[in-house]
């Protein structure tokens, strides 16, 4: 096809017009070839997007509570395969997980904001806001 393409410069008349391809010819056959973009930028908002891991840094003391509070085994593992990284006197937890498991581990943390009759640690409700803070910048909320 690109032969022919450049072939159909203008060029002397030929005796057969018949057997020379024109290039409005070949531009008309290349674009019935290409798809619409209107069309498949529609296609594409129909499909849900898969949900990709992230990888956020967890403070200490939300991964000290998380382990030990009641979890789904799969927020469990999700704790397990997180790598530690020292920062001065504590450390962070980097995990690597799916947004929904992010927001799940967000949502076994509520605790650290202190409930009824109970006290919250101010340190630990900032842990836990710096990693609330983490999991909205990166994840629309879920529904």
């Amino acid at each position: 096809m690109r032969t022919a393409y450049l072939e159909s410069a203008p060029s002397p008349p030929s005796p057969s017009p018949a057997t020379t391809v024109g290039r409005d010819a070949i531009r008309t056959a290349v674009a019935d070839l290409m798809p619409d973009p209107d069309h498949t930028a529609t296609e594409q908002e129909d499909i849900p997007a898969l949900e990709l891991p992230v990888t956020l840094d967890m403070p200490g003391k939300v991964a000290d509570f998380l382990r030990a509070a009641d979890l789904e085994p799969a927020e469990h593992a999700t704790l397990g395969q997180g790598v530690t990284v020292r920062r001065g006197q504590g450390y962070t937890l980097r995990i690597r997980a799916v947004p929904a498991v992010h927001r799940c581990l967000l949502d076994g943390c509520r605790p650290l904001d202190g409930i009824q009759g109970v006290p919250a640690v101010p340190a630990q409700r900032k842990a836990r806001r710096e990693y609330e803070n983490r999991v909205s910048a990166l994840v629309p909320p879920g529904p």
